[in-house]
This record gives C-alpha cells, sequence and structure tokens, in this order.
C-alpha cells in the first residue's frame, strides 16, 4: 500500500471512495512481493502496479467491480496452460490478491495512517482477506501503543495485536492463519499483516569517494543512509549528496551511541569503507559484538584483510564473531569504479538477505525467486 497510499488519502480526505488492490500471496516466479499494490479511483484513475503490467487491466476491472458493489474480492491470478495470453502471469508465477474499497466510513483510520507512514513512524495493518464473508475486510491498526477498528472477534484482535507487532518489530509483511478462536491453525481466517516499519538504515563509515556512490545506491535501495568520519574536512553534505544525513565522529563512538539508542537492529546494514586500522578496529570490535545487525561488510584488499583480521583477533574477537563480517566486501563483479563498487556491495547485500547464490540465472535451472518464510 506504501506506494499508492498518498492517492489514497487525498481521495480519502475529499470524500471519494477508491478500490484498494493488494497482493496478499505470492507463489512461484511472481513480479511482484506482497503488500504492493494498485488503487483505482471513482473517476477512473488507477495508480500503482500488482504484477508489473501482467494482469494490470483485469485487476483495474475487478476494482471498478468492488467499487460499484463494495463487496471485497480475493483473486488469484496465474499463468494458464492451455492459453499464455490469457488473463495470468506469463511468467509462470501466481498471484493472491485481495481487493476492498476504502472510504471513510470504511476506513476511518486512514488520514492517521497515511501521516504516520509519511513520518515514519511503525504502524501495521492486519486485514481479513479470507474467511466467512461478514469478517472479510475487517481490520486493525496496530500502533506501538494501541490497536484501532477490530475483526469482530476479541480473542482474534488480541492474537493479532501480537502476531502484526512481531512483524512490524522485523519489518516484514506476511499472510497469517487463525481458526475462529483466534488460535493460530491452517484453516479458518486468513490475515494479511502490512508493516509500515521506519526505512532500514545503512552506515557508511569512511568519507571517501566510493562512500558516495555506496551512499547514493543505499538510498536508492530504500535505506535511510547515514555517512560517518572523524574528519570534518571530508564529512561534509556537499560531498555526500545521496545521504539523508552526514557526521563528525569517530567512528567506533557514534556506533555505540546509536547502539545504545536502540538505533541499531536487524535490518541495519554497515558499510566499513574506512581501512585505516585506527578507525575500523575499535569500530569492528564493537560492531562484530552487536546482538542483531543485518549486515557487517569492510573494504580493503587482501592483504587489508589479513592485517585486520589479525588486529581484531588480538582485541579478542573470536572466529564466530569474525565469521559476520563480510570482506573483502561485496561480489566478484569485475568492479573497478565506486559506482561498480557500490553496485557489488548492494548485491552482496540483497543475495544475503534473501538467500541468493550470487550466480548468474542464465548459467541455472530452477525458479528465479527463492521461496523465503514470512
Amino acid at each position: 500500500m506504501r506506494d499508492v497510499l498518498g492517492s489514497l488519502a487525498s481521495w480519502w480526505a475529499e470524500g471519494k471512495s477508491s478500490a484498494l488492490a493488494t497482493v496478499v500471496a505470492t507463489f512461484r516466479s511472481a513480479p511482484r512481493q506482497p503488500g504492493a499494490s494498485m488503487a483505482v479511483g471513482s473517476g477512473g484513475e488507477a495508480v500503482g502496479s500488482v504484477s508489473g503490467g501482467c494482469v494490470e487491466g483485469a485487476v483495474y476491472e475487478l476494482g471498478n467491480q468492488v467499487l460499484g458493489d463494495g463487496r471485497p474480492v480475493l483473486q488469484r491470478y496465474g499463468v494458464s496452460d492451455d492459453d499464455a495470453f490469457a488473463v495470468g502471469l506469463t511468467c509462470g508465477g501466481i498471484l493472491d490478491v485481495f481487493v476492498e474499497k476504502i472510504d471513510a466510513e470504511s476506513f476511518p483510520e486512514l488520514a492517521e495512517l497515511a501521516e504516520a507512514v509519511e513520518a515514519e513512524r511503525p504502524v501495521a495493518l492486519a486485514t481479513v482477506v479470507a474467511g466467512p464473508s461478514a469478517r472479510l475486510g475487517k481490520r486493525l491498526v496496530i500502533w506501538p501503543g494501541r490497536v484501532d477498528g477490530g475483526t469482530g472477534s476479541a480473542r482474534l484482535d488480541d492474537a493479532l495485536r501480537d502476531d502484526a507487532r512481531g512483524l512490524l518489530d522485523a519489518g516484514r509483511n506476511g499472510m497469517l492463519h487463525y481458526g475462529e478462536d483466534g488460535q493460530r491453525r491452517g484453516e479458518g481466517l486468513d490475515v494479511f499483516v502490512e508493516s509500515f516499519a521506519p526505512p532500514p538504515r545503512m552506515i557508511v563509515f569512511g568519507a571517501i569517494d566510493f562512500a558516495a556512490a555506496v551512499a547514493q545506491m543505499g538510498a536508492f535501495l530504500g535505506y535511510r543512509v547515514t555517512v560517518c568520519d572523524a574528519r570534518p574536512v571530508f564529512a561534509t553534505t556537499s560531498r555526500f549528496p545521496g545521504a539523508h544525513e552526514v557526521v563528525v565522529q569517530w567512528p567506533h563512538r557514534y556506533l555505540r551511541a546509536e547502539a545504545a539508542a536502540g538505533l541499531i537492529d536487524r535490518r541495519t546494514s554497515i558499510c566499513v569503507l574506512t581501512h585505516d586500522p585506527k578507525f575500523d578496529v575499535p569500530l569492528l570490535e564493537f560492531a562484530l559484538r552487536l546482538p542483531e545487525v543485518g549486515y557487517i561488510g569492510a573494504m580493503g584488499s587482501r592483504r587489508t584483510h589479513s592485517d585486520r583480521l589479525a588486529r581484531l583477533r588480538e582485541v579478542g574477537l573470536t572466529e564466530a564473531e569474525l565469521s559476520r563480517m563480510a570482506s573483502p566486501i561485496g561480489l566478484d563483479l569485475g568492479a573497478r569504479t565506486p559506482e561498480e563498487t557500490a553496485v557489488s556491495i548492494a548485491a552482496e547485500m540483497i543475495a544475503l538477505h534473501w538467500g541468493g547464490a550470487g550466480s548468474r540465472l542464465a548459467e541455472r535451472d530452477g525458479r528465479i525467486h527463492l521461496t523465503v518464510s514470512p
């Protein structure tokens, strides 16, 4: 919903109805992930995408139908073996798309939700997408300190509150299955939870030319990027226009303060580009002992890497702690320029996050997209 939330909120504020189509589950090589959305306005407007073009026309027509009769629909779209040009995904994937009518009466929390997402405050939206018709489209809005809305079942609301907050903490979307009594099971009600967590963080240490390219790449991927360096002459906003903030501070002191403030978590990526022992050894000594962090990569040649490992062992890091570090940083793409190196670093982060091998797809058999549990 994030990509179409602005349009939804605008129509909502004008008293207009709209239809929201959301991908709630995918199978095989689906082009979009759960949470991808398309909105259809009462004036015929369409924004967003659920499939990258494969089934947009069919979803648009279904959106207009839901706008007319107000009844939510869970529709499955997939490739047709008999006719590859029929409505479906010619990539071989399957999408489950939930289409519902949105207006001030059915979704009174929308304006506050949109405001929270814009301000990067955490909130989760849980919507019943399958089950008894009386429950379809019922939703909870889960804030850190309260819950709005309801599904019609207090037990289900209590279970959803806790489960949705778990997904929100992890920054993940997911489909949850419950019985009528609110117990987790494989039949009864299907509830899609969409998490609007603040953007994941990327902290780039070392105000070098490669850092500018890495910061720009991180911002492109949706990270909130910080560049940190102890040297004020190099750590300037003019040198790093792609970063959200530039901090002049000793790297290990900055990271320690951020961790103490609870601002480092499993969605945080740390890129150490200093390759100077006086900076990166105390920094990595602390970073590699963090209880949760998404990625830690350190730049340097093979010789620099070997020297760095020796220094880190001298300060007491274990082999298990050292194994958390990706060094030399990035995948072997043959990169030379700062921009190419930034691509190789981003590629490694993506591969580690999704469990990819980093090999050429043309040289592999089987599915393109791996199955990842929510």
